[in-house]
């Protein structure tokens, strides 16, 4: 059965312009569910990530003042949210869904967050609407354990994981790669072990033909035992913050290729949800909802 995580997100305190990108956390599961992709059976709670856990990726200091509310305006307006109490507790929950995804991978090969991705939280700060990285948090935690020894985390969110490259900048264990569009943001961009910058417009034949070249001479060349996923959907031409040409179709034959690679290798993989910005929350919630049923039709 597939593994779901799943957070509730209640909006409520954000003001009105922060709200509408959040409505697909909810409306996802209830898509899923609605048409028998999953059951309610496959998502779980989970609980919120213990500090010594955050402490292990993240520096004391930003977790002492993103905690406590201590941000300078100028870091607090870097993460695009304005902090709450209830922003921080969300986001501690969403840490603890991709690390419980990621075990569950290493029982049933595939599990998945109906949140997280957040890729852009360094070690010492947090920017664009991530405060914790829920891959690296997680990575970390395998490694640790010695669940994993070498991990491949596979980003393709239209944004470069700037802060997933920076954490694991000094750390060999770990391979980031990262496609994503050259001249979006981050306007500056981290050095991941792999960047492959897009051009604005890039379509689907030549998305796919260059995640195919790439992702299987990586798999070759990494031998990695566990794969992190990031598979946002800001990649479609409708997105808003995108600027990439691709359409829903293409973004699924993006997933399958992900997937399937990680299926044949016999390498357990955990998908966090990254980012989707469309004008239409129904082409949000599909594009995602892609990832979902080609898990499960690929798992199970």
């Amino acid at each position: 059965m597939l593994k779901i995580a799943w957070t509730e997100i209640y909006a409520h305190h954000l003001p009105q312009n922060h709200r509408f990108p959040m409505e697909k956390y909810n409306l996802l599961p209830e898509q899923l569910i609605y048409e028998g992709t999953v059951t309610q059976d496959s998502f779980f709670r989970p609980d919120s990530l213990s500090t010594d856990l955050v402490l292990r990726t993240h520096d004391a200091t930003y977790w002492d003042k993103l905690l406590h509310g201590k941000l300078a305006r100028q870091e607090e307006r870097r993460t695009g949210f304005p902090w709450s109490k209830e922003l921080v507790q969300r986001e501690v929950v969403i840490m603890q869904g991709t690390l419980d995804a990621a075990l569950y991978a290493l029982k049933q090969g595939v599990a998945m967050n109906t949140a997280g991705g957040t890729h852009h939280a360094f070690t010492d700060r947090g920017e664009g609407f991530c405060l914790l990285n829920d891959m690296a948090i997680a990575a970390n935690y395998l490694l640790d354990k010695e669940l994993a020894a070498k991990i491949l985390v596979v980003d393709l969110d239209v944004h470069q994981g700037n802060g997933t490259a920076q954490i694991f900048r000094d750390e060999p264990r770990v391979f980031t790669f990262s496609m994503h569009g050259a001249s979006n943001y981050p306007m500056h961009k981290e050095l991941s072990d792999l960047d492959v910058g897009l051009q604005d417009g890039t379509d689907d034949t030549t998305y796919l033909a260059v995640l195919d070249q790439n992702l299987k001479s990586l798999f070759d060349k990494v031998q990695p035992d566990f794969v992190f996923f990031q598979s946002g959907v800001d990649v479609l031409a409708t997105d808003k913050l995108g600027r990439l040409g691709m359409s829903i179709d293409g973004c699924k034959r993006r997933d399958r290729i992900v997937l399937e690679l990680c299926k044949a290798n016999e390498v357990p993989v955990m998908a966090s949800m990254g980012g989707g910005y469309s004008e239409k929350i129904s082409h949000i919630v599909e594009a995602h909802a892609n990832t979902y049923r080609l898990a499960q039709e690929i798992f199970f």
